[in-house]
């Protein structure tokens, strides 16, 4: 497996002082550019905001209480949107390629030396809104960009799951084959 996907995690602990350069976004938000999509539909759209910015405050305005606790000391933050209808009328599996589009840049912002978490945690109804998306428009995501931080800025509890150990179910729990339950891998 490709070291990129094991080193990927969504840590919270984002340096206050850290920038991302505009080459880094700019890379990290062409990978989600680069992303597979139904019929090469594309429907992944983000809102992008540097820390200081009034975007940035926008967007921190819709996230839930516990993601306001770390987000905020994150370098940029995104909203990650779908359109729902191109020229060719509902585009179908729209979830789907803005998920790749994410990973992708999670994948990317690794490669770059930068962290990301990603938040479905946030008013989507507030985020239309306040950006004022067209009805075509879902907001359906947040992400959280940066450098690793100092852990001690979080609060407590959070400093125990930062810690915590890194565990996926085994391929034996999710991968089948003839009838479900059966597994492919022992």
């Amino acid at each position: 497996m490709n070291e990129l996907i094991s080193k990927r995690w969504s840590p919270r602990a984002f340096s206050a002082d850290a920038t991302v350069s505009d080459s880094e976004l700019r890379t990290v938000l062409e990978a989600g550019r680069w992303a597979p999509s139904h019929g090469n539909s594309q429907p992944a759209r983000f809102v992008a905001g540097r820390r200081g910015t009034p975007t940035f405050d926008a967007i921190v305005e819709t996230l839930t209480r516990g993601n306001k606790t770390w987000a905020p000391r994150a370098s940029v933050l995104l909203i990650g949107c779908v359109i729902t209808a191109d020229d060719r009328g509902d585009i179908p599996n729209i979830e789907f390629g803005l998920g790749l589009a994410m990973e992708n840049m999670a994948l990317q912002a690794v490669d770059l030396g930068l962290i990301a978490h990603m938040m479905g945690g946030f008013d989507k109804a507030a985020a239309h809104a306040a950006f004022g998306m067209p009805g075509d428009v879902r907001p359906l995501v947040a992400m959280a960009l940066g450098r690793q931080g100092d852990l001690s800025a979080l609060p407590e509890d959070l400093q125990a799951r930062e810690q915590r150990e890194r565990r996926r179910l085994p391929l034996s729990e999710t991968v089948f084959t003839g009838t479900w339950g059966q597994s492919e891998f022992s």
